[in-house]
């Protein structure tokens, strides 16, 4: 079977969202409301890595159950930038600000939607295997996932006028 193809793809964007959401919760820490939800939504990624690599044994697939939260190059890069903006006088950060929540948003929505696909792809799999706990995993997990989604979208929403007018 290929469903190991599809766990190891899952496992793989759960840790890419949850550094996602890690980073944009570290990038915005002034924005109370942003920076509690994305480590809140981060954890919820967390438990879909652990209950994955939990579940990913019985297909002889080997997952490592703790998040991947360390930055790569890029990502050191992309927090430094972060610092540097962040240094700018108050006026100017203002719209810095604003476009780089707007871009962490996007990317978030971008990626909780491509784990979302992945955990449907599972769901499917599950049901037509008959594999009660892997469709019982999906249906605990995707629901999190949707309203990871929606999260990031209401916060484009919300967001984008004020960023984008001003």
């Amino acid at each position: 079977m290929k469903i190991g193809l599809v766990l190891r793809d899952l496992h793989r964007e759960e840790r890419e969202l949850a550094r996602e959401l890690l980073h944009t919760a570290e990038r915005h820490k002034t924005s109370h409301d942003i920076h509690h939800l994305a480590l809140d939504l981060a954890d919820w990624s967390h438990r879909h890595i652990r209950e994955l690599a939990e579940l990913a044994e019985r297909y002889d697939v080997a997952l490592d159950p703790e998040p991947d939260d360390e930055p790569g190059p890029v990502g050191r890069l992309r927090e430094k930038g972060s610092e540097i903006i962040g240094r700018r006088s108050e006026v100017g950060r203002r719209g810095d600000e604003g476009l780089l929540l707007l871009r962490d948003l996007r990317r978030i929505c971008q990626q909780a939607s491509a784990v979302s696909v992945d955990w449907e792809l599972v769901a499917q799999v599950a049901q037509a295997t008959a594999d009660d706990q892997l469709l019982g995993l999906a249906q605990r997990c995707h629901p999190d996932t949707l309203r990871q989604i929606r999260w990031a979208n209401a916060e484009l929403k919300e967001t984008s006028p004020q960023v984008l007018t001003s």
